[in-house]
């Protein structure tokens, strides 16, 4: 007797799609038939750099410890974190890359009939984790792009338990300042969790942004995500971690998975955090890209949408996915974004000078083809 498993499973689970990441190169090289080497990833808003030097020595001298399973605390990772970021080492939780940090939050405080609050554009996993466990998703309309942080505080009621906010936003790249933030948390029921989610924090110097970490000790109901993912460059090795109250660091545990962060994740997120050097070229290199994709769009008359993270959303002014599949054909790989109620946009990572040039001259021809 067979039973039918979609229908078997939880009510949240089975109306979610999977996620969908980038296209992988390997993957297109099979489709096109062509030497993945001459192909160019612009899609996941990976570090272009490669791994830093300290990083990759850290990797090297952990290879001979493999058959030991990684420390479960990630004591010297979490001790590194506190001393960096001014808090105390049982505020510091660590995951498998920061959506890790967003499932634990969902398992932990949501559930059926229950609900979190998130901005229209948002990050995927937001609604992927909320749905995974039965909760409501209640997503806000978006401004400008944006989040209209007004709008998503009318929008908590007696059954919220989480809002997620991202600063800067994923995919738009959109941002919010220091009152804007203050603002928000000051008017945030002090039950309600608030993760401001900084995966790309590292990309922007000087007051741009607020910084989460300055607002941890005033609210209580705070917690601020981060990953080794994008500025350090450790997109594989999948590395984030999540600042809050020991209370919270203390729910998150209970449900963390054992040896959740592997022993070379562990080391090279070390040596990544000690490398102010790689830090610095990241930040120089995505700047200066940044200026060449944006001049490379105004010459072609195309608009986009400011960003302060190491991507931007470029608006073609027609349905983008024609658009994406031409970029497919000339070896260059993009983000469509239609999932994300953007079906006029690409999202294109900042890759490195020739890439860059690579993806302009690609998108004038295709255009032109058009």
């Amino acid at each position: 007797m067979s039973g039918d498993f979609l229908a078997l499973a939880q009510p949240g689970v089975q109306q979610l799609s999977p996620y969908v990441p980038g296209k992988p190169v390997d993957e297109l090289a099979r489709e096109l038939e062509i030497d993945p080497a001459t192909i160019v990833k612009l899609a996941s808003n990976e570090n272009p750099m490669g791994a830093g030097p300290k990083a990759l020595e850290a990797i090297r001298n952990e290879l001979a410890e493999l058959t030991r399973y990684p420390d479960g605390n990630g004591f010297a990772l979490k001790s590194l974190l506190a001393e960096r970021c001014g808090v105390q080492l049982d505020q510091v939780t660590l995951g498998n890359g920061s959506n890790d940090i967003l499932e634990l939050v969902a398992r932990a405080y949501l559930a059926p009939g229950l609900n979190a609050v998130f901005s229209e554009h948002a990050f995927a996993v937001y609604p992927i984790v909320t749905q995974a466990v039965g909760a409501q998703a209640r997503v806000v309309p978006a401004k400008d792009w944006g989040h209209d942080l007004p709008a998503m505080l009318e929008a908590i009621d007696s059954d919220t338990r989480v809002v997620f906010i991202a600063n800067p936003n994923n995919p738009t790249g959109t941002w919010f300042g220091v009152d804007a933030l203050n603002e928000f948390l000051q008017d945030v029921p002090e039950r309600v969790l608030v993760v401001l989610d900084e995966a790309y924090i590292e990309y922007a110097e000087g007051g741009e942004l607020p910084d989460g970490l300055e607002f941890l000790s005033a609210y209580p109901n705070l917690l601020v995500s981060r990953t080794f993912s994008k500025a350090y460059g450790l997109a594989a090795l999948r590395v984030g971690y999540g600042l809050s109250t020991t209370v919270v660091a203390d729910v998150l545990n209970r449900v963390r998975q054992p040896f959740n962060v592997n022993s070379l994740a562990l080391a090279a997120a070390c040596a990544a955090l000690q490398d102010a050097d790689y830090l610095a070229e990241s930040r120089r290199l995505n700047e200066a890209g940044m200026q060449q994709l944006l001049d490379g769009f105004r010459e072609l008359g195309l608009g986009w949408i400011p960003s302060r993270g190491n991507f931007i959303a470029v608006d073609l002014g027609q349905v983008a996915a024609p658009v994406y599949q031409g970029l497919l054909r000339e070896g260059v790989i993009v983000r469509p974004v239609a999932n994300y109620g953007m079906p006029n946009h690409l999202r294109i990572t900042i890759g490195l000078p020739a890439e860059n040039t690579r993806l302009l001259e690609a998108l004038a021809k295709v255009l032109a083809c058009g």
